[in-house]
């Protein structure tokens, strides 16, 4: 006698991607933390997209399981998304994170020292995809009376004159960590920056019940070794979510033109409204307001650099 075979219902829904591991992923209906596996159905593509990972945690998909994996049938629009493409000659690109309330973009002074242009990429690439973004400081007691000028000639530059918040953190003593927590709540969040600033220490200090990887800085280089090799999300216990990133150590620009950069820059934006020429590119022309406020001060001639450095490698691409 032959017996019944068992029926398997299809289910489909909407989730969250919380975590990319090459054509793996895992999927949760947020605010609910009930992760499932799931892989991309077909060859499913982003209409239009170059990027090498058409989902990206934090996209909204619509899948459909039978069984125990889950398949991903649809990416849902974004409301915005960070982007990087490598910095040699490829045209291939990478979408770091997607739907994201808030960057918090980590970096430090020393140990390993900062690298302004770098930190200015990822804020021009967040202001042009609709990222709001803050600036975490971190480790403040390794700094802290040691080198205070560099601190405020940092806070001159970022703050004063860009215009973006700054938030002086310490994973270690937990200075700023309960401010930081509470800039997370309800939210989704991103975590980013080169390797060794302590993006894993300081999700960790945020709910010492996580375990991102945590690795001690190369002293032979001062550089950050990769901990975090995939892209993942944490549910925190206090409420929020945060995307934990592998540090980065190159940040090319995307589908941007050259004459497009300056807009990005909310600084020279406003300075830029009364140059004589329009369009102007602030390098040469006469009458120039933005070249003007570089040499009064009112513009830091670091962030008036690295748009020169990014003028030249727009060229240098097109």
């Amino acid at each position: 006698m032959r017996r019944p075979q068992a029926h398997t219902s299809m289910k489909t829904g909407i989730a969250t991607v919380i975590k990319h591991t090459g054509s793996h992923y895992l999927l949760s209906e947020l605010p609910g933390w009930e992760p499932f596996p799931c892989v991309l159905k077909g060859k499913m593509r982003l209409k239009g997209s170059s990027s090498t990972n058409p989902v990206a945690v934090g996209d909204r998909v619509r899948y459909e399981t039978e069984g125990e994996t889950g398949s991903i049938i649809e990416v849902l629009p974004r409301k915005n998304y960070l982007i990087r493409k490598s910095t040699n000659l490829s045209r291939q690109t990478h979408v770091i994170a997607a739907n994201i309330d808030k960057a918090f973009l980590v970096t430090t002074l020393i140990f390993p020292e900062v690298k302004l242009p770098f930190l200015d990429r990822i804020l021009l690439t967040c202001e042009v995809y609709n990222v709001p973004v803050t600036i975490v400081l971190n480790k403040s007691d390794l700094y802290r009376g040691l080198c205070d000028e560099s601190v405020e000639a940092f806070k001159r530059i970022y703050h004063d004159s860009a215009g973006y918040d700054i938030m002086e953190i310490s994973a270690l003593t937990g200075e700023g960590v309960e401010e930081l927590r509470e800039e997370c709540r309800d939210k989704v969040v991103l975590f980013t920056g080169v390797s060794g600033v302590g993006k894993s220490s300081l999700i960790k200090s945020l709910d010492p019940g996580l375990s991102p990887k945590i690795e001690e800085i190369s002293e032979a280089h001062l550089q950050g070794r990769h901990t975090t090799t995939f892209y993942e999300m944490y549910r925190i216990a206090t409420g929020g979510y945060i995307i934990d990133t592998p540090g980065i150590r190159g940040f090319g620009l995307v589908d941007l033109k050259p004459e497009e950069i300056a807009l990005y820059f909310p600084e020279m934006l406003h300075y830029g409204r009364n140059c004589r020429f329009t369009p102007c590119t602030h390098t040469h022309e006469p009458g120039c307001a933005v070249k003007e406020a570089v040499e009064n001060g009112q513009i830091a001639a670091e962030r008036y650099n690295s748009y020169l450095g990014m003028l030249e490698e727009g060229e240098k691409y097109r």
